[in-house]
C-alpha cells in the first residue's frame, strides 16, 4: 500500500496563508493550524538573522506520490530550504481510523491502495497498516471544539491513560461540504495520546464509535510511530 505522511510546516504567522496555499497546490485541502512561539535563545536568533516572531504550525496528510511535489512547492513559494524561513518535516503514518476519515483527510489526492476491508460492529472500516513497527504509537485525534470529555472518556474506557489537548483551526470546510455532503466546524481541538502499540486499535476503534464523523465531535483519528518513550506509567 502507498505510504501516507503527516507533513508538519512551521513558519512565521504572517506566512500562514502562503503555507495553506502551498498545501492546496498539492491537493491537500484539509489542514489544521496551531499557533505557537519559537524558543531559540537570542544569540541563536542573532546568528541566524532571525526575529523572535510568533509561529504557526500547519498539519496536513499527503500521499507518498504527493510528498516530493509538496516539498518542492515549499521551496519554490516559501524558500523553506533556506535557514530562517521555517521548517517542514514529514512523518510516516502507521494507521488511520476508518475509510471515511481516510477519504476526508486525503480529499483530492489519489491513493494507490490494496487495503484490507473488514466488517466491525456492522460498519465497514478500513484499516491502513504501514510497515513501521514500534512498541509505542502517538494517536492523534482531530475533532470539533468542546468534545474533549467525550473523546477522552472513550479512550480511557479502551485503556488509554490520558492525553494532551491543543487548540487548532481547521481549513477545507468548503471542500468537505461540497464533496462529502456534511459540514465541518473550523474550530478544532487536537488530542495527543501516547499508547503501547498493542492497545492502539482498541483505543482508535472506541474513539471512532463514540466520537467519529457521524457524531457531533466529528473526530478523525490516525497514529504515528514512536521510537522511544519515557515517563509513561504502565500497568504491572
Amino acid at each position: 500500500m502507498e505510504s501516507l505522511y503527516l507533513v508538519i510546516a512551521i513558519a512565521d504567522r504572517r506566512n500562514t496563508e502562503k503555507v495553506i496555499e502551498t498545501f492546496r497546490e498539492s491537493n491537500v485541502f484539509t489542514t489544521d493550524i496551531v499557533l505557537a512561539a519559537g524558543t531559540a535563545p537570542t544569540e541563536i536568533l542573532d546568528y541566524l538573522y532571525l526575529s523572535p516572531e510568533e509561529k504557526a504550525v500547519v498539519f496536513g496528510v499527503v500521499t507518498h506520490g504527493g510528498l516530493l511535489p509538496l516539498l518542492k512547492n515549499f521551496k519554490r513559494k516559501l524558500y523553506i530550504d533556506l535557514p530562517g524561513n521555517g521548517i517542514v518535516a514529514a512523518v510516516p503514518l502507521n494507521s488511520i481510523g476508518g475509510k471515511r476519515s481516510l477519504e476526508y483527510i486525503l480529499d483530492g489526492q489519489t491513493l494507490n491502495t490494496s487495503a484490507r476491508r473488514t466488517r466491525q460492529s456492522g460498519a465497514e472500516e478500513m484499516e491502513e497498516r504501514m510497515s513501521i513497527k514500534t512498541d509505542f504509537e502517538l494517536i492523534i485525534v482531530i475533532a470539533n471544539e468542546g468534545y474533549s470529555d467525550m473523546i477522552m472518556e472513550a479512550a480511557r474506557e479502551a485503556g488509554a491513560g490520558g492525553g494532551t489537548v491543543l487548540k487548532a483551526k481547521g481549513t477545507g470546510a468548503e471542500y468537505t461540504e461540497k464533496f462529502f455532503g456534511f459540514s465541518i466546524a473550523s474550530e478544532k481541538e487536537m488530542h495527543l495520546l501516547v499508547t503501547p502499540a498493542q492497545g492502539r486499535n482498541a483505543i482508535m476503534k472506541a474513539i471512532m464509535e463514540k466520537a467519529g464523523l457521524d457524531s457531533k465531535a466529528q473526530a478523525i483519528v490516525f497514529s504515528l510511530p514512536v521510537s522511544n518513550v519515557m515517563g509513561l506509567r504502565m500497568p504491572e
